[in-house]
């Protein structure tokens, strides 16, 4: 019997981790339903990237009160769950603190530790200030009702129940109350639990100590179904951005290859070679999830909601129904709503008779954007909403011819005049003798 808690710890363990893994897998699968894209170039800068952006949070201090508030909770949080091992170890092999065998420099780290804990605390409820009380202008928007204004909230929540749980439990376990250096924090709590008895203070260590690793697996587990899951994904994410300049729009190989044969007077224009006839595309452009490249679906999961692309997006300051956070929650949703058709349907999609233009996200969205890249340049986490727009774009002009007026016309005066004005091309060039 006394191996009884160890074994109820590993089992613990495992399903919290087997479930984990379980999700991992069905998110790898999602994000494979694009399409392929050729991101092995430049490594170098690649990993660059990631230390600085993922790592080293550089584009999340531009705005400094978020930034700071942000790293506190990063760098506490993570640094913390340094002890997780600790706890595992102990967990599994019934030892209590294996740690402290260092000697005093255990008991500083875990004062360290201690510290970071009430930052964490202090942040995380600025945090819920800005969003509940202070109400800031980007996390009121339409998209952020419902599910994603709580899940906002859940997880504050959570990180004040685990850290209140470090703490309770490190001021209720007498063994690690003998080492002065470490109770920086905790020295303070311990007086409230004075008049209890040592038994009863034993359980509540035990307890916490319980309720925080598993406190932990569930977070863990949780961050599937949250925007948190950047926690995770903003490494791939930043490793995988674009390093070509901003703005640049991709050719189609077809197209491209087309264009050079007009061009090539010794090609026979009636007889297309079967390589060219090959490079066709099934579609120009994307209507749905599984049109779009693998990284785009990537920018979709690793989306923070912080709505920083939103509060820069020049239309969406001027009233306009676009907001570039809308479009990566969409394209989220959507693809969530693919897979699930895929595991309802085992491992194939029957179509469901939507697609992510028109059902999730509107044309008035997408032609109310100017294109600037404000969104991109935002972004904490290098997503670039704006891909996905320029595609959705090109389905409606390529497949459905479906532009609006004022581009038709111009395009219309590109192809009859070489330009996009209303004048015959031979007085295109007046303008220069004025």
């Amino acid at each position: 019997m006394s191996y009884l808690p160890n074994i109820i710890f590993a089992i613990i363990l495992v399903i919290g981790i087997g479930y984990f893994a379980k999700n991992v897998k069905k998110l790898i699968r999602n994000i494979n339903l694009g399409q392929d894209i050729d991101v092995s170039d430049n490594k170098s800068q690649r990993w660059k990237n990631m230390a600085m952006i993922a790592l080293g949070q550089s584009k999340m201090v531009r705005r400094p009160i978020a930034g700071l508030l942000h790293v506190i909770v990063y760098v506490g949080f993570v640094v913390i769950n340094i002890e997780v091992l600790e706890i595992i170890i102990d967990g599994l092999f019934g030892t209590h603190r294996i740690f402290s065998a260092v000697g005093p420099l255990y008991g500083y780290l875990i004062g360290a530790f201690e510290i970071l804990a009430v930052l964490v605390l202090a942040a995380v409820g600025l945090f819920w200030i800005r969003r509940n009380i202070i109400r800031l202008k980007r996390f009121m928007n339409p998209e952020m009702k419902g599910w994603p204004k709580n899940d906002g909230n859940i997880i504050l929540y959570f990180e004040v129940v685990l850290m209140c749980l470090f703490l309770i439990m490190n001021a209720t376990d007498n063994a690690f109350q003998v080492m002065s250096s470490g109770n920086i924090v905790s020295q303070y709590i311990t007086p409230l639990f004075v008049n209890l008895s040592e038994s009863t203070i034993h359980i509540i260590e035990r307890t916490t100590w319980w309720l925080h690793i598993s406190g932990i697996l569930v977070f863990l587990n949780y961050l599937y179904f949250s925007k948190h899951l950047h926690i995770l994904l903003a490494f791939p994410n930043t490793y995988y951005g674009h390093l070509t300049p901003k703005g640049k729009f991709n050719n189609l190989e077809s197209v491209t290859n087309e264009v050079k044969m007009m061009m090539d007077p010794n090609v026979d224009p009636f007889a297309v070679p079967p390589e060219v006839a090959e490079a066709v595309p099934a579609k120009f452009g994307v209507s749905d999830v599984q049109d779009l490249n693998w990284v785009q679906l990537l920018n979709s999961y690793t989306c923070t909601e912080c709505g920083r692309c939103t509060s820069e997006c020049p239309a969406s300051q001027t009233g306009k129904k676009l907001s570039p956070r809308k479009i990566m929650m969409d394209t989220r949703d959507r693809l969530e709503e693919v897979g699930k058709n895929i595991d309802a349907n085992k491992g194939t999609f029957k179509e469901d008779g939507k697609q992510l233009l028109d059902d999730y996200i509107t044309r008035e969205e997408l032609w109310a954007c100017t294109s600037c890249n404000a969104c991109t340049e935002a972004c904490p986490v290098s997503i670039d909403p704006l891909s996905i727009i320029l595609d959705m774009r090109r389905y409606l002009v390529m497949e459905q011819s479906a532009a609006p007026v004022e581009l038709n016309n111009m395009m219309t005066n590109i192809e009859n005049n070489g330009a996009p004005w209303p004048y015959n091309q031979m007085d295109r060039l007046n303008w220069k003798n004025e």
